[in-house]
């Protein structure tokens, strides 16, 4: 028996999600997490000193992955998220760090929690695309 989906609330992810001041709070809350917690010390590491460029990248891809406003692809074209982050070792325990941490993002700032599932499903599927290294 296929198991029937209730459907979303809101006509977009970005819209359910709150818009723009939520997305902001979530990338904030998701990179505050990262230079606070040990536990996402091989996450933090991959950044750099600095964090304000990624914070500013996150906000604007998230804003137009979710369905909202494209100020990423606006500014910086296509988001070729595969290849820009080639430059960068992504194995397992980054990419597991980094889903871990944008789901306490979510689940401090707030995320539905249905959106919050859904939205993890997607950035797991994404984070592990982005992978080149098998460890």
């Amino acid at each position: 028996m296929q198991q029937i989906e209730e459907p979303a609330p809101a006509a977009t992810p970005f819209s359910w999600i709150g818009g723009e001041p939520q997305v902001r709070a979530l990338v904030d809350r998701f990179y505050d997490l990262m230079d606070l917690e040990s536990g996402y010390a091989a996450l933090r590491a991959a950044h750099g000193t600095d964090l304000a460029n990624a914070r500013e990248k996150l906000f604007m891809f998230l804003c137009g992955w979710l369905g909202g406003p494209d100020y990423y692809v606006q500014k910086h074209g296509h988001p070729m998220l595969r290849a820009r982050h080639l430059p960068f070792a992504i194995g397992i325990q980054e990419r597991n760090q980094w889903v871990q941490c944008m789901d306490q993002a979510m689940g401090e700032v707030g995320v539905d929690p249905q959106l919050r599932a859904r939205l993890h499903d997607s950035f797991m599927n994404t984070a592990d695309w982005m992978r080149n290294k098998n460890v």
